[in-house]
């Protein structure tokens, strides 16, 4: 029984990670392909790193549910192991919610920008290793509907 549970956990976690989303600045949704977007120039005036938390969806405390209540349906007798399995479907789920936004966590970047218009703005996007930011660098902003990125 503890292999299987071990099994799911691991199978749990790795599905966490599947469901987490980028943040960079290069990476779009299928959404978004084919949109067009305004685009502003402007110079990086501060860089501060931040860190963005990770989703927290009912995914991460039900699966986390299910695995504490099977895990803790196998301890005790009669009552005993109906307690067990409510204790530890409540544990699970905590648990559950608690790895799901740890594993979708990322580091990202506070990017405030001076627009050739003179307007100051800031944008927190992901970090890629594909773009490298530095203050002075001259970046494009895209916009749409409502969701900003910067780009070199």
């Amino acid at each position: 029984m503890k292999k299987y549970l071990v099994v799911l956990l691991v199978s749990f976690v790795t599905a966490l990670s599947g469901c987490a989303s980028d943040l960079s600045g290069d990476t779009y949704s299928r959404s978004e392909a084919r949109r067009a977007q305004q685009v502003e120039y402007g110079e990086i005036i501060t860089l501060r790193p931040v860190q963005i938390e990770g989703t927290k969806s009912p995914v991460g405390a039900g699966a986390g549910a299910v695995v504490g209540g099977i895990g803790g349906s196998t301890l005790g007798g009669g009552k005993g192991s109906s307690i067990m399995a409510v204790i530890g479907a409540v544990a699970g789920g905590m648990a559950g919610a608690a790895v799901e936004e740890g594993v979708t966590r990322s580091q990202g970047v506070e990017i405030t920008v001076k627009l050739d218009s003179g307007r100051i703005i800031a944008i927190v996007q992901g970090l890629s290793p594909h773009e490298k930011f530095a203050v002075g660098d001259q970046v494009r902003v895209l916009t749409s509907q409502g969701t900003s990125r910067v780009a070199q």
